[in-house]
């Protein structure tokens, strides 16, 4: 039985658009996603009072959906700092330097390894606790800073990024949006972040050794010194003086914690919160234990003050985020619970009853469906946040797949891919700026250098999911 769509759902729908056209103009959207929130609400409730009282009650729901989200991604943040300060993270990450003795070998090195620390410290953070250390080894060999920042980038804010399988952060938003379990955006994300990395990081690789050996690779420094003088700089952060025996058996420790949890992940098959909660305690326990250790009587004001770090940085990030998130939560159960049984009957949720709509009115098949949502996953990228526009991705895959009639998890995915490779800091300048920053080159020189390989990358993921669908 047909639904018919109200003034809700074409207002829903114009302000989806409306957004759509300020993300491609590079615009922000907080303030439209406000007005969207105001306007949903004065039809529903019929009252400027209800209308108000809905855009600041949007925005408790959206902080608790997120605040998970917030709060692992602040934890680990404050954790990273203490690591930072007392030298702990250039401990972790020494024995591996004496594998990196050719450019090739440092580029899939410094790659690998940053991708493999940012699943579990996020990309910003792990770009700090290992480029200061892998960096000159890199240079040493002969990799460029440029090719260095490129591995740093394309493996940290790309894959591991674009998968987030341990801390589930990117995965929650689009699920949410999308009304799927967690964990089914997680399995049909799996051979889109496997062909999209693949393709992504083997392109760049092979452009990079091209160029330098036609001799038209440019680092991109930012000065003549570049990534030595911030090398030198980021080791004067260092104010806590371990011994170099302590600071061996603390990283230790810390990475069997976390193999621990792993372990435990599959052990006991925790998912989404379940794991996300564990990441979390594991480095409470630890950011209190190091502080202790290296602080000592200064320890517990410190505790305080590495916590205030993180969540600083954490709001800081989630900020724009909670206002369009809040949004685009309208479109499924969260408009009921703020604003009441205003909706037809028969109706799922504004998104699904557009989705509903749309398939009787327009041949959607895969190959469009998957075509739309990389072009609006990159559009929504376009901000330099990658996470602000993920949930419309989200909503808009539920939608494409009610009208299509399955695929809903992998076009769901698919946007994510396509928004976070895009915006959350492969290809938008400054959202670049951690890796350049830490190996001194270019924001604008790193994005030019990424653009040809993550296109093509897009290119052949979007193809890969139409056969998925």
């Amino acid at each position: 039985m047909g639904i018919s769509l109200t003034a809700i759902h074409w207002v829903y729908l114009v302000f989806i658009v409306f957004i759509m056209g300020l993300m491609i103009r590079r615009r922000d959207t907080t303030m439209i996603c406000v007005t969207g929130i105001f306007a949903l609400g004065l039809l529903a409730t019929e009252t400027l009072s209800g209308s108000v009282s809905g855009v600041f009650q949007s925005f408790i729901y959206a902080t608790k959906e997120l605040m998970s989200t917030i709060m692992i991604i602040s934890i680990i943040v404050a954790m990273s700092r203490v690591l930072i300060q007392t030298g702990i993270n250039e401990t972790m990450v020494a024995p591996l330097t004496r594998f990196l003795r050719t450019p090739a070998m440092a580029y899939w090195g410094i790659g690998i390894i940053m991708m493999v620390t940012a699943f579990f410290f996020w990309p910003s953070p792990a770009v700090a606790l290992i480029g200061a250390v892998l960096l000159p080894v890199a240079l040493r060999v002969g990799l460029p800073a440029l090719g260095a920042a490129m591995a740093m980038n394309l493996f940290g804010h790309g894959i591991a990024l674009s998968g987030d399988y341990i801390i589930q952060g990117a995965p929650k938003l689009t699920a949410d949006a999308a009304g799927l379990p967690v964990s089914s955006v997680m399995s049909a994300s799996v051979p889109l972040v496997i062909v999209m990395g693949l393709v992504t990081t083997i392109t760049a690789y092979w452009m990079m050794r091209r160029d330098i050996k036609n001799r038209t690779f440019r680092d991109g420094l930012v000065s003549g010194q570049g990534a030595q003088q911030l090398t030198a700089s980021s080791d004067n952060e260092h104010t806590v003086n371990l011994s170099p025996r302590l600071k061996q058996w603390l990283a230790v420790g810390i990475l069997l914690l976390f193999a621990l949890d792993v372990a435990a992940m599959f052990v006991l098959k925790l998912q989404g919160g379940d794991a996300t909660a564990l990441v979390g305690g594991t480095a409470v326990l630890i950011l209190i234990a190091i502080t202790l250790i290296s602080h000592r009587n200064q320890g517990l004001e410190k505790v305080t003050a590495y916590l205030i770090d993180g969540f600083v940085f954490g709001f800081k990030v989630f900020g724009p985020v909670i206002p369009i998130a809040a949004f685009f939560y309208l479109g499924d159960a969260a408009f009921t619970d703020l604003f009441g049984k205003v909706l037809p009957e028969a109706s799922h949720g504004i998104v699904n009853d557009l989705g509903v709509a749309l398939a009787g009115a327009v041949p959607l098949n895969g190959a469009v469906g998957s075509v739309t949502l990389t072009v609006i996953g990159a559009i929504t990228g376009l901000d330099g946040s990658g996470f602000s526009g993920i949930s419309l991705a989200g909503s808009i895959a539920q939608l494409f797949a009610t009208a299509i009639g399955s695929g809903a998890a992998t076009l769901t995915a698919l946007g994510q891919v396509s928004a976070i490779w895009v915006g959350g800091g492969t290809l938008v300048p400054w959202a670049l700026i951690p890796a350049a920053a830490i190996c001194g080159v270019s924001p604008f020189e790193l994005a030019r250098r990424n653009l040809k390989p993550v296109m093509i990358g897009l290119a052949v993921t979007t193809v890969v999911a139409m056969f998925l669908i």
